[in-house]
């Protein structure tokens, strides 16, 4: 399990004074509560403690350095329990929201779902990008992608490949493309499914998998205790950070980039008018060095985008992902 980011009480004092006096959360109400039952900001994980989304609600907490997050976990069909409650039963509580990335963007292009698609809820902030990447454990005999790729093809039996979700998830589908370009069959492949990439990793430190299919903010939390070894980032570059030294899968032969937004959404009935108090939030807090720093103590790289300009990035991402799920048969 992913343990969170702290930091000494003279850094954090450093860096609120870097926010400016607006960045309060917007004082909404919640059902017709007032008071600190109204300002308490629920951030909602769809997953176990310890993976990617996780990190995103805590990110959320350092934006909101004077209001309090509760953050609660919400786990059960890799998303899609968190994304009905919402809809059906949480549909105008404006002080709550909601962790996704762009597995849950993957899932709504799948139809796991259900019926309802990208218009039934209201996109808020995308607040940075994440990247895949491929992880063993440090005292694996593999060293590099293509060996482990290779030994998995002469016997995918013996590799259990730890995952946050089932085929098809995008743990999966990251795997599933670097297979494809390997000259084997993907559906070869023995898929452990976890909910959320905490509990990939805490099976991987027992040995209950020998891979990890994940997210290189969860990997590079890991990798600096030296307990694993990552064997690539699906990203057009090399990373900074803790992972600096991990060559792309690009660098291998392996021409597969998996980018990975984080970011937030809200019940579909959130008035206009408290969903644009929350859309200025985002759009001025994201500005600031603070964030900026945050950003990067998540393990996560830059990317801000916000309301009307977020809705139709991720409506064009969910065609996208359509397609490439398409590809290997895996939409409903």
């Amino acid at each position: 399990m992913l343990k969170p980011i702290t930091l000494c009480t003279a850094a954090i004092a450093s860096l609120l004074t870097l926010i400016p006096a607006w960045a309060i959360a917007p004082a909404l109400t919640t059902n017709g509560k007032t008071g600190a039952d109204a300002e308490k900001v629920q951030c909602i994980v769809p997953a176990k403690p310890g993976g990617g989304m996780d990190q995103t609600c805590k990110l959320v907490q350092t934006l909101l350095p004077r209001q309090p997050v509760q953050i609660n976990y919400l786990p059960g069909g890799v998303g899609a329990i968190a994304w009905n409650t919402v809809i059906t039963q949480r549909r105008a509580e404006t002080n709550t929201l909601v962790a996704y990335s762009g597995g849950s963007l993957l899932n709504l292009a799948e139809g796991k779902f259900g019926k309802f698609d990208t218009s039934h809820v209201r996109w808020l902030a995308a607040i940075g990008t994440d990247y895949g990447m491929i992880a063993v454990r440090s005292d694996s005999p593999y060293k590099t992608l293509r060996e482990l790729i290779e030994a998995i093809k002469k016997n995918p039996a013996q590799f259990a490949i730890g995952a946050g979700g089932t085929v098809g998830s995008q743990d999966w589908l990251k795997m599933a493309q670097i297979a494809k370009q390997a000259g084997m069959d993907p559906k070869a492949m023995r898929l452990v499914a976890f909910e959320g990439g905490g509990e990939s990793f805490t099976a991987l430190m027992a040995n209950h998998v020998q891979v990890v299919s994940g997210d290189a903010s969860e990997a590079s939390l890991h990798a600096r205790d030296g307990k694993i070894r990552v064997l690539a980032v699906l990203s057009d570059a090399r990373l900074p950070g803790a992972l600096a030294r991990v060559p792309t899968a690009h660098e291998q032969g392996f021409d597969v980039t998996w980018p990975i937004i984080r970011g937030l959404y809200m019940g579909p009935q959130v008035s206009d008018h408290d969903y644009q108090k929350w859309v200025n939030y985002f759009q001025q807090a994201m500005n600031t060095p603070a964030f900026e720093e945050q950003r990067r103590l998540h393990g996560l790289y830059p990317f801000a985008m916000t309301g009307k300009e977020l809705t139709e990035y991720i409506e064009r991402a969910v065609v996208h992902y359509r397609l490439q799920a398409k590809e290997f048969g895996m939409v409903r």
